[in-house]
């Protein structure tokens, strides 16, 4: 019997859109509070509360941001799209840790020659070590 690994895939965590969606509804009321009568006040507001909207648009439309199977990994590409890197284009899976502000920051880069895959732990749902550890894991021993 062929013992074929399961698609394992990592998503925005489900209260994130949510999040987001509650940002642009508080941005339209602070504008619609603090506009004393100004429309460009206003319209900038609006287009905030558009720009926060649509962000949280993408993560319902695509929650899944990378998947992994026994072809390859499968990563969002452009707004919603899906592109899949088979194993032989992945050159690289990395962890880049970068202190700011007395927080350090990790990102999973996911090296495929002519492109580079940027994941953080919002996008995963899980830290990008755990994610770096099982995709080391699935890549088939060549």
């Amino acid at each position: 019997m062929d013992e074929t690994p399961p698609v394992r895939q990592w998503r925005v965590p489900s209260s994130l859109p949510a999040a987001k969606l509650a940002g642009a509804v508080l941005l339209v009321a602070l504008g619609l509070l603090f506009a004393d009568g100004d429309p460009v006040r206003l319209t900038l507001a609006v287009l905030a509360a558009a720009a926060v909207a649509g962000w949280a648009v993408r993560d319902l439309i695509a929650p899944v941001r990378l998947a992994v199977d026994p072809a390859g990994l499968t990563v969002i590409h452009g707004f919603a799209g899906r592109r899949l890197l088979p194993w032989s284009a992945v050159e690289a899976i990395a962890v880049d840790r970068r202190p700011r502000l007395g927080l350090t920051s990790e990102t999973l880069e996911i090296d495929a020659g002519n492109s580079l895959h940027l994941f953080g732990r919002y996008d995963l749902g899980a830290t990008p070590e755990e994610v770096a550890a099982a995709l080391r894991a699935a890549r088939p021993v060549s």
